[in-house]
């Protein structure tokens, strides 16, 4: 079973292009992504399709995206490439066909499974609730996984973005229900996340605020537009703690990313970051004045530390 990611170093890059496409391309070009995915790797790449909205809503990730990525791995030359994905609020393959993922799929030639059922594995939590659970044997079979999903805000998770994508994607509804609530991942899930993470490593970590939920989430909030903005990196906490400031959280208001910091699962202190791309100051202009109309910014002039003010 993987145990680490391929990259320790927390390297975040955040780009801003006028296409979405272009924007992931360009930030992805920003991370060791050769040290990552190796010739001959078996790569699993996780897309948030939690229910059959269209992109355009912020619910889940365009197809013409996920194709860019697709092709941007394949370039590396890996064994094999799967989407693999399992959607808690409409079944995957009514997700898959109505927003034209199964076209993309068949053009690149790759293959797709549904993380909602089996074959498994199992594997244990340290989570009170949920002790074990099932999840696909293809974990056993990947050397890389990447989570690609949209930013939201979210009504139970504070906020949604690649850690929280993997660590419900991977959970089979079969098992634990539509939307995976049935045996107690929601009675404490933030601890839920944690122990996911614990579990399974992300190599990379890609979040699109081309189209951010904000209000509330994970498919019923409102879209904000803001064309091209990305976020992508090698340690899964930094990169959703970079996120997390778009929605204006520092660490410690994310209660899982809190707790994944303060268990050495990865980076939350932007000092100890890597950061490339456009700044973050810039980032969160960008973002407030497409939410708010006004510019409501964390990191005005310096990036505030782990506490911000006290």
């Amino acid at each position: 079973m993987r145990e680490n990611r391929r990259v320790k170093e927390a390297i975040v890059a955040i780009m801003k292009d006028n296409k979405e496409e272009v924007s992931i391309i360009k930030a992805l070009d920003l991370l060791p992504v050769n040290e990552i995915i190796k010739e001959g790797d078996v790569v699993a790449i996780t897309p948030n399709w939690v229910k059959a909205k269209p992109p355009y809503t912020g619910t889940v990730v365009g197809p013409d995206t996920l194709q860019y990525l697709i092709q941007y791995v394949k370039k590396r030359k890996p064994k094999k490439i799967y989407i693999a994905t399992g959607s808690g609020g409409d079944p995957t393959p009514k997700v898959l066909s109505n927003i034209g993922y199964d076209k993309v799929i068949q053009k690149e030639n790759i293959e797709f499974v549904d993380l909602n059922y089996g074959p498994y594995i199992e594997i244990e939590l340290d989570h009170e609730i949920v002790g074990t659970t099932k999840i696909n044997k293809l974990f056993n079979e990947i050397d890389v996984l990447i989570s690609f999903t949209q930013l939201k805000h979210h009504e139970e998770a504070t906020m949604s973005a690649g850690i929280k994508n993997i660590a419900l994607s991977w959970p089979p509804a079969e098992i634990h229900g539509f939307p995976k609530k049935k045996l107690g991942i929601h009675d404490d899930l933030h601890g839920f996340i944690v122990a996911m993470m614990k579990k399974m490593p992300i190599d990379i970590t890609i979040i699109s605020a081309d189209k951010t939920m904000i209000g509330t989430g994970p498919s019923d909030g409102k879209a904000i537009d803001t064309p091209g903005l990305i976020i992508a990196g090698t340690d899964p906490v930094a990169t959703d703690t970079i996120g997390a400031r778009l929605l204006g959280f520092l660490p410690q208001g994310v209660h899982y990313l809190y707790a994944l910091y303060k268990k050495g699962i990865g980076i939350a202190e932007p000092e100890k970051m890597t950061l490339k791309g456009i700044s973050l100051e810039e980032a969160e202009k960008i973002f407030s004045n497409a939410a708010y109309n006004q510019e409501i910014v964390l990191d005005k002039n310096k990036i505030k530390n782990i506490h911000g003010n006290q």
